[in-house]
């Protein structure tokens, strides 16, 4: 997923022209991605308010990037793509000028929808800012670490966040999931370049108890970048 930041900020600020080719200001808006983090589901269709957001099927670790969304109260609905078949829906609230992510969770017979506040600054000079959502459903408390290194978030449940905490950039890891307080590592994300002026998201999801292609993993989302 990339926001680059100066796009974002355009969307968020800058004027349009309309069929008189006169720049008009637009509505205020919040960004919102869609993430589809829910293990054995099918591709699904993301609306708020009857309104489709997608273009394309959104498949299991799959995203949709920031877009525009109308601030307020909305219905955000999940749903088997191409079908009127609803998975989950829920009311959410959104705020002019912020950035959400909104992900499906869960297996499909139990679905959840977790909606996160994304906290998107400038990270410091020589230094991106990084993120840990735990969205297993059935894995017990989990830490995020660096191999040989530093432990980025400890004991996070299901469902369990950090806010978007400043490392160094321009620099490689090797980043582990581990059973919390443990060495045991359940998943790793190896040859990770992190760049200055970034910031990310990594997301643990699918099934501790599986095996198949709903096994646990962990992907890596980079919600904006500034240059």
């Amino acid at each position: 997923m990339f926001g680059m930041m100066c796009l974002l900020a355009g969307l968020l600020s800058s004027c349009l022209k309309n069929h008189d080719n006169q720049y008009i200001e637009p509505q205020p808006a919040a960004l919102l991605s869609v993430i589809n983090a829910s293990p054995g589901s099918q591709s699904v269709d993301f609306q708020l308010d009857k309104n489709l957001v997608n273009n394309a099927p959104i498949r299991y670790g799959h995203d949709l990037d920031y877009i525009r969304a109308k601030p307020g109260k909305r219905n955000a609905v999940f749903s088997v793509s191409g079908s009127p078949q609803i998975i989950k829906s829920d009311t959410i609230n959104l705020e002019v000028k912020k950035f959400y992510s909104i992900y499906l969770s869960n297996i499909p017979s139990k679905p959840d929808i977790v909606l996160l506040t994304d906290s998107i600054t400038r990270p410091d000079a020589g230094k991106a800012t990084i993120r840990f959502v735990n969205l297993s459903p059935d894995v017990a408390p989990v830490d995020l670490g660096i191999k040989d290194g530093a432990v980025i978030a400890s004991n996070k449940a299901y469902k369990g966040y950090t806010v978007f905490a400043p490392i160094s950039a321009n620099t490689t890891y090797t980043l582990e999931i581990r059973k919390a307080g443990t060495t045991t590592v359940l998943v790793s994300l190896a040859n990770v370049s992190l760049r200055e002026g970034s910031v990310y998201t990594v997301w643990l999801h699918g099934l501790a108890a599986a095996t198949d292609q709903t096994k646990l993993a962990a992907d890596i989302q980079t919600n904006a970048f500034y240059y």
